[in-house]
């Protein structure tokens, strides 16, 4: 028998620390969550071996300890095929390390199989695999990791890592939808810009020379044109070039802080559709991922946390660090979200039912793969709708532009016919 130290969370969040006799560490694990704690680290305690035990070392322990190397971001592609294939591994009985020393092999040169490297060395010097991936932050994020850890306590760790490719493979179709139909409208937007700004500066100044030479006095409507055709060719070009890049650089300054942040977000949610179709996104967004931690047996406060901190939105951000405070404070999940009035009525009656049938988590699940497909639908109709918007638009432009160049030359006519 040996003495363990261990960290865990209690039934209302809060951080407990104690001792505890156990053959090991996963026997200690268990002995902590039979007090109804979720245990966040377990170590041996150094000199109070009782017996023979198999020596736990704490995290940071061995090859990974201070100054080691830490990997940057990795594809989320990639990743996710390396966690189902882990999984498959790890169902199939193979130990941890000899499964990680494979897909080290079976990767590319790239950040990933340097990540799978560096982890692979830490398990071979103690340390667990939720450890030793908590490491490298930018390659497993904190809800990954989180995952790793709960599959790790409860003994199904191929089981969660199903889960969590899962999860990872429907965030990034949701994405990929989301995108890929904003290719085709930011692609006509473009290039109408750019052929407004071509007759702007190349072709309107030519009829200014025309209009001169005419000497007539031109309609309000023609002034207007030549006037925008004069500032287009003198800075005008230089501001339409320089507007994307004011604007991407401008919101990177802003989401430096918090206010920025929730100033961008809110302003997001405001535009006509498209803030719905990024509302739909963020409760489908949250939705899975506190329901993918509850399914792996993540306690609900902690759980919060991690949703919070990957809502990706600052409204979303704060609404759930509001149901954390509630939970805390021994209100039910429904109530605060209620009062934040940042999800429709259905959300908060099925998050309701959740917690009455015990099934929150199958709730949550749900919730997110309706708004999956309303977004999908939602992104599909909002594409359908912008195509004649924007040829309607394309060519109220041109039409401007054809009048108001016409309208000193029929003019001219006319007076010639009644001379």
């Amino acid at each position: 028998m040996a003495t363990f130290l261990y960290e865990a969370m209690n039934s209302v969040g809060q951080s407990v620390k104690g001792e505890v006799e156990a053959t090991s560490s996963d026997d200690a694990a268990a002995k902590v969550r039979a007090m109804g704690n979720f245990p966040t680290r377990i170590k041996e305690k150094s000199g109070a071996r009782k017996g023979p035990a198999r020596p736990t070392p704490a995290a940071g322990a061995g090859p990974a300890g201070g100054g080691r190397r830490t990997v940057g971001a990795v594809s989320k592609k990639l990743l996710t095929t390396f966690t189902r294939q882990l999984s498959t591994l790890i169902d199939a009985g193979l130990p941890i390390l000899r499964s990680l020393r494979i897909l080290e092999q079976q990767q590319k040169p790239g950040m990933l199989r340097v990540a799978i490297r560096l982890v692979a060395e830490d398990v071979e010097g103690g340390a667990t695999l939720s450890e030793a991936m908590g490491r490298h932050p930018k390659a497993f994020d904190r809800l990954y990791t989180n995952m790793v850890r709960a599959g790790e306590l409860g003994g199904v760790l191929d089981v969660i890592l199903q889960r969590l490719a899962d999860f990872m493979e429907k965030s990034q179709a949701l994405k990929r939808k989301v995108i890929g139909a904003m290719i085709y409208p930011a692609a006509v937007i473009t290039f109408a810009i750019g052929i407004v700004t071509l007759l702007m500066i190349f072709i309107v100044p030519k009829f200014n020379e025309i209009f001169k030479d005419m000497g007539e006095k031109l309609p309000a409507l023609t002034r207007s044109l030549l006037d925008f055709s004069t500032w287009m060719k003198d800075i005008g070009w230089i501001v339409i070039l320089a507007m994307p890049f004011a604007l991407f650089f401008g919101a990177r300054l802003l989401r430096t802080t918090q206010g920025g942040r929730m100033f961008l977000d809110r302003l997001k949610l405001s535009v006509p559709i498209f803030g719905i179709i990024v509302s739909k996104t963020a409760v489908a967004r949250f939705t899975r991922t506190l329901g993918t931690l509850l399914t792996a047996g993540v306690p609900i406060l902690e759980a919060l946390q991690i949703t919070r901190d990957t809502a990706g939105n600052e409204v979303y951000s704060r609404a759930l660090a509001r149901v954390h405070d509630g939970i805390r404070e021994g209100e039910t999940f429904a109530d605060p979200l209620r009062q934040a009035k940042i999800v429709e009525p259905m959300v908060v009656n099925m998050i309701d039912v959740g917690e009455e049938t015990g099934e929150l988590d199958k709730m949550l699940t749900k919730i997110a793969d309706t708004y999956d497909d309303e977004v999908e639908t939602l992104v599909a109709s909002m594409v359908s709708l912008m195509e004649p918007v924007m040829v309607i638009g394309l060519g109220l432009i041109v039409g401007f532009i054809v009048v108001s160049l016409f309208m000193p030359m029929v003019e001219m006519i006319n007076s010639v016919q009644k001379q």
